[in-house]
């Protein structure tokens, strides 16, 4: 159980009763009177994210009041717990009432305890909340361990996170879980993955393809491609300080493979697992690719740059031909991809794309139901012309400005003969915190995913 979550054996836990403006009355009937006066002279109103803590008759902790959106509100937070874990005083809590949904609420109490204390000391908080009756806790620590390798991984710098440190977190995971693990540098690299050799070849720091699997192979395969760019310059089409700067987040999408094989092997889901990585640096120097040089990818189509900005795709299309080649029952690859994306539907809402409507339509659903969010885009086939080139099969950045997160999705859906596809175009990072969403890295889509999966192979 994770350690944020008390065991039934506590000797004292303190009650939490969620209120908002339809269910106050009976909230503050069942207290006791002096609590009752007390929450009058402080004057307390039930207002979504408002805590009030209660005094007991020796002078301790009694409880806390926490508020909620009233039930049928436009825009209710099932995450809104999630501030408890800052707000509480040490010790142990259960929920005394139920709030929105017991289970979310659990989970955002723990994911919004995390604290990244690699480089600076951090203050531990030591609250804890007893798992509430019919909710599994040891499923939701699986969840918070998933999430929390996620961040780990993107709040690290790409001092400390290049692609040699990304590969030994693979490599942990898999020990951790009797996986297995090849990659492929140097020039196997560049034989079996040119379009990741190239735009790795800029950098000090070696380019790789990881590629991890874990369960029977009798089972459905699942195969997980994650975006690994440890840090992205936008190469000989230098990127600007503000775009740069946060660039240590472009291997969110590996991250978030990681984190999600993480959730399925530590609930021993019947599949087999594979997790691809292209791990690269996007560096400049007098070896880095340039714009309008050509390469053949894995699949053979040969690929014009057109700006060495859109590097990710690149290395996904050969992870993805590669991913292709197994004839798995699902691909997903996760990118924090494009600009565009976050134009379209901002930070906190990742874009999915895929040919498949069943598939869409399960994950959205599950996407919805665990509170992390996505929304569908059109693979608009009459924008595959503004991928063309003149002088090869294809160029990695569309003619003119327009729909730059479609046309990424069809750039790779070139490399992908499965119907069931899944693109997840995410931003990976929580710019101003929110209720168990802490500032900076953030783990997307990975819960949604997690859940479809458990439904279908649990």
């Amino acid at each position: 159980m994770h350690p944020l979550f008390a065991s039934a054996g506590d000797a004292r836990t303190t009650p939490i009763w969620f209120i908002h403006a339809g269910n106050a009355d009976s909230v503050l009937q069942g207290l006791s009177a002096h609590e009752r006066a007390f929450v009058k002279a402080a004057g307390f109103e039930p207002k979504p994210g408002r805590l009030l803590l209660l005094p007991a008759a020796d002078g301790g902790l009694g409880g806390a009041l926490f508020g909620l959106e009233r039930p049928g509100e436009a825009v209710i937070d099932p995450f809104r717990a999630g501030q408890l874990s800052g707000l509480l005083p040490p010790g142990s809590y259960r929920f005394a009432n139920a709030p929105h949904d017991a289970r979310l609420a659990a989970l955002a109490f723990t994911l919004g305890g995390y604290q990244f204390g690699r480089y600076r000391k951090t203050e531990a908080r030591n609250v804890r909340l007893l798992v509430p009756d019919g909710v599994d806790g040891d499923d939701l620590t699986r969840i918070v361990e998933g999430v929390t390798l996620c961040r780990d991984l993107i709040n690290t710098p790409s001092n400390d996170m290049g692609p040699a440190e990304l590969e030994a977190a693979a490599r942990a995971l898999a020990k951790q879980h009797g996986a297995a693990v090849q990659v492929t540098s140097g020039d196997a690299l560049a034989k079996n993955f040119p379009l990741v050799a190239a735009v790795g070849a800029g950098s000090a720091r070696p380019p790789r393809l990881i590629d991890l699997t874990w369960g029977k192979d009798d089972d459905p395969k699942i195969t997980l491609v994650g975006k690994g760019v440890c840090f992205d310059t936008g190469g000989l089409d230098i990127k600007n300080d503000a775009g740069m700067l946060n660039m240590k987040k472009d291997m969110g999408g590996a991250a978030t493979a990681l984190a999600l094989a993480h959730m399925i092997m530590a609930r021993g889901l019947k599949v087999r697992l594979r997790v691809i990585i292209p791990a690269v640096e996007n560096s400049i120097s007098g070896t880095s690719f340039r714009p309008r040089d050509i390469y053949t990818s894995r699949k053979g189509i040969t690929v014009e740059i057109g700006n060495t900005d859109a590097e990710g795709r690149l290395v996904l299309a050969d992870a993805l031909a590669l991913a292709d080649e197994d004839n798995p029952a699902l691909i997903a690859d996760f990118a924090t991809l494009t600009g565009a994306a976050r134009v379209a539907l901002g930070p906190e809402l990742p874009a999915a794309f895929t040919d498949d409507d069943a598939l869409a339509a399960e994950f959205l659903a599950a996407g919805s139901a665990e509170n992390d969010p996505v929304w569908r885009l059109p693979l608009w086939r009459p924008y595959d012309q503004m991928l063309e080139s003149k002088i090869a099969d294809l160029n990695n950045v569309s003619s003119g400005g327009q729909g730059g997160a479609i046309t990424a999705a069809l750039f790779l859906r070139r490399f992908v003969a499965a119907k069931s596809w899944l693109h997840l175009d995410i931003f990976a990072w929580t710019a101003t915190a929110k209720p168990g969403r802490p500032e900076g890295a953030e783990c997307q889509t990975a819960r949604a995913l997690y859940a479809m999966l458990s439904a279908r192979y649990g």
